[in-house]
């Protein structure tokens, strides 16, 4: 009976093990999508200038990725392609001098299905824009 009560107990581990823990399971740590920044163009600005593009160029954005300003989300003018994005910088943003971190966010993604999976948002480490 012991025998039997183990092998029981063995079977129904393997089967909780294997239930939705497939190739697709995203824990969120899979930095394999996290965007990365690798230049701000221009990287500065004068204070009180004039409205301008910014480029952020680097790795891994997506087609909807977000650039945030200051920690706040701005509307991207354009996704280029997977690693460059625009976007339009009104005069009321560099209206004082500072430091302001630029970082890309790249949405969560579901996929549906029984699991509800997909991928968290992921944003990149931050990169300093200089306002003179």
């Amino acid at each position: 009976m012991k025998i039997l009560s183990t092998l029981l107990l063995a079977i129904l581990a393997m089967i909780t093990l294997a239930c939705g823990y497939g190739s697709n399971y995203n824990s969120g740590t899979n930095t394999g999508s996290m965007p990365a920044i690798a230049q701000l163009a221009p990287n500065s600005a004068t204070a009180g200038g004039q409205a301008f593009t910014l480029t952020v160029s680097g790795s891994n954005f997506g087609t909807k990725a977000v650039i945030n300003w200051g920690g706040s989300a701005q509307t991207t003018t354009a996704y280029v392609n997977g690693g460059q994005l625009t976007l339009a910088i009104p005069a009321s943003m560099i209206a004082n001098s500072g430091t302001v971190q630029v970082t890309v966010t790249n949405p969560a993604t579901t996929t549906g299905g029984l699991y509800g999976s997909g991928t968290p948002a992921q944003t990149s480490a931050p990169m300093a824009f200089t306002i003179n």
